[in-house]
């Protein structure tokens, strides 16, 4: 099932139909617009415009082996799309996109605009243990976007603003932690505040800062702490081995800037991918984080509504291993009362695995579905708590 350490592990959610966990009652989920290609990110303009990322279809010709996900193939099919009265538009067209042979993606991931308007946007990278040693191996250029932090600029063409991979693999933040020697990038949200951005780097298991002219600095390594083992039938016993432990990732999936200033990131958590093990975390660049909520599963975005309540959206509700042949759990979506308090589940039916979510100003939560499907399958939904 893939590596047990820094990657996302999306892999394991390749499917065609969805079955999940169910909540006595919920709000409706209104879909708002499909074909979407492998939608990760959202995010809200101040003026209702919803921007969704989408990782793209990848292309046919420059290729390259990944450990997580096999063989990719690249091409410009990544974009950054607009939805406005229920119609989807381009904004920005030929973003680099890599595909699998079974049709997930990686690409563009997560989308901020900043205080003066400015948007800025992501590309992430396969995980796995790969880094800009792999970007820059794939023939022809055509995955040199990956790993790198762009904004747009006044003419509407994107400028990179910081290489993310090159980061990653000059520095590697946590390679004294457990399995993690290798640099490993995978660039997955993003938070943009007046003094630059914020990073959740699902494969370095670090939160990166970026200034406004590119300096790249770490604001926070994230542990890996041990995990019993899952049960393997085929397994002969060993004495003493009652459970096995197992390093486990943390695999920081979003980041957002709280009310009180700080940046909340929260956690995907690697192999094994237990039920209610992920958490949202504060941070305060330079000192140790610390929990602000606990008792999610395999969390891929949060985000703060105008009260404060922090919404935390999982994209599997019952663990990425409970995938089966009809495909992975729906996501769950979450909210923690303004200041911290005991989570509530929202929802947990009615979101095929989610990639991101963004809140309009009058709470309205917007949520991408399909993060990894086949091309096209993708869409986005939206419902009122």
């Amino acid at each position: 099932m893939g590596r047990t350490s820094k990657g996302m592990a999306l892999g394991l959610l390749m499917v065609g139909a969805f079955s999940g966990s169910t909540v006595a009652s919920g709000p409706t989920v209104t879909q708002v617009v499909g074909g979407l290609n492998s939608p990760r990110g959202v995010e809200v303009g101040a003026d209702g415009t919803i921007y969704v990322m989408e990782a793209g279809t990848g292309g046919t010709a420059a290729c390259g082996e990944t450990a997580e996900l096999g063989k990719l193939c690249f091409g410009p099919s990544g974009a950054i799309t607009t939805v406005k009265d229920g119609v989807a538009t381009h904004l920005v067209e030929g973003l680099t996109s890599g595909a699998a042979e079974t049709g997930e993606a990686i690409g563009p991931s997560d989308l901020a605009i900043g205080p003066d308007g400015t948007i800025w946007f992501l590309i992430g990278g396969p995980g796995g243990g790969e880094a800009a040693a792999f970007r820059d191996g794939i023939p022809e250029g055509a995955a040199a976007g990956l790993g790198q932090l762009y904004k747009i600029g006044s003419d509407g063409t994107p400028v990179s603003v910081a290489d993310l991979d090159a980061y990653e693999t000059a520095n590697n933040p946590d390679a004294q932690q457990p399995g993690n020697a290798n640099p490993d990038s995978n660039a997955n949200g993003l938070a943009v505040g007046a003094e630059g951005a914020a990073i959740a780097d699902a494969g370095a298991n670090s939160l990166l800062l970026v200034s406004p002219t590119g300096e790249i600095s770490v604001g926070a390594v994230f542990p890996v702490v041990f995990q019993p083992a899952p049960v393997d039938p085929t397994a002969s016993p060993v004495p003493g081995a009652s459970p096995q432990m197992i390093p486990m990732d943390p695999t920081p999936t979003s980041v957002v800037m709280g009310p009180d200033g700080a940046l909340y990131v929260g956690q995907l958590t690697g192999f094994p991918f237990p039920v209610g093990g992920a958490s949202v975390f504060r941070v305060v660049p330079g000192e140790e984080p610390t929990t602000y909520a606990t008792g999610f599963t395999n969390v891929m975005d949060i985000e703060f509504a105008p009260d404060g309540t922090l919404y935390v959206l999982e994209i599997a509700h019952d663990s990425l291993l409970a995938a089966g042949p009809d495909g992975p759990p729906a996501g769950g979506l979450w909210k923690v009362p303004a200041g911290g308090g005991t989570p509530e589940l929202v929802t947990a039916e009615g979101i095929p695995m989610p990639g991101g979510l963004g809140i309009a100003a009058d709470g309205t939560i917007y949520i991408s579905t399909c993060a990894a499907c086949p091309p096209g399958a993708g869409g986005l939904v939206s419902l009122k708590p």
